[in-house]
């Protein structure tokens, strides 16, 4: 044949202009957390989400920032070096502890709103005697915690309403990471249950301590000056404990789950006695 080719057409289900074949490649596509899993990349959903929000999940060289991208069955992806902690707290009380100088090996701590277990995994990994971890919830801790002998669990337990003789002992450390509550109303109740120069480490929600008005869509404080503003004020009311001695606020280098620059925040006990 000579001149042009003619272009051959295939017949249906021959080849890719094929409507079934299209909505078969379309169905293909997965949200980025089920993909990871389905993958083996991460044993739950809940994990990958982690993961994704953690900085360590790429869909090829691009970085990932959203659970709910879709990807084909095709796409590359690669999950950095497994997860060191049960969650991502573990990493905001890691950079804390390093950032406030605290080798919390062999000291007894009380991890309140330990949810997962983040920070109490972290606590544990630094070498820490015994961790009590407590939360108003329960069936939230991992199973790797629960089984572990250096940890006493407290669920369905309201900080608030803590006293001394509640854990039988004082603590070298007690850490704080509450949601829809405010620290003002949290740490009143920590500090007696701390030894005379032992440390605790709060995180602090900007959303939980801001106004109403203040939080924006899907609970985010967008606003710097409100983030600094919150800041300074839970800094300015601690003062009024003079057994309490405020040793600086570090930014997270993880943001919160929904997004919000968190902030950990070291504060030390004097040896005054608590009145």
């Amino acid at each position: 044949m000579h001149g042009k080719e003619k272009k051959l057409r295939g017949k249906p289900g021959d080849g890719p202009l094929d409507g079934e074949t299209r909505k078969s490649t379309e169905s293909r596509k997965l949200r980025l957390d089920l993909a990871l899993v389905e993958r083996g990349f991460c044993e739950s959903r809940d994990a990958a989400q982690r993961a994704i929000l953690a900085g360590r999940v790429r869909i090829g060289e691009t970085l990932a920032d959203k659970p709910s991208r879709m990807v084909d069955a095709e796409t590359p992806l690669s999950l950095e070096k497994p997860d060191r902690y049960v969650s991502r707290g573990g990493h905001k009380l890691e950079a804390a502890l390093h950032h406030f100088s605290l080798d919390p090996a062999g000291w007894a701590c009380l991890d309140v709103g330990a949810s997962t277990g983040g920070f109490t995994d972290c606590l544990l990994q630094q070498g820490a005697r015994r961790v009590i971890a407590l939360d108003v919830g329960r069936g939230q801790l991992h199973w790797k915690l629960r089984q572990d002998p250096r940890v006493l669990v407290r669920e369905r337990v309201n900080a608030r309403r803590l006293r001394p003789e509640d854990l039988g002992e004082t603590v070298d450390l007690a850490t704080a990471d509450v949601a829809f509550i405010s620290l003002r109303l949290i740490l009143p109740a920590l500090f007696p249950l701390v030894r005379p120069e032992g440390w605790i480490v709060a995180l602090i929600k900007p959303q939980f301590e801001a106004g109403r008005a203040e939080v924006g869509r899907g609970g985010i404080v967008r606003d710097p000056a409100v983030r600094d503003r919150v800041v300074a004020d839970l800094r300015h009311w601690v003062r009024a404990w003079v057994e309490i001695e405020d040793r600086g606020v570090l930014p997270s280098p993880i943001l919160g789950g929904s997004g919000n620059q968190e902030f950990l925040w070291g504060l030390r006990r004097t040896m005054t006695p608590i009145g």
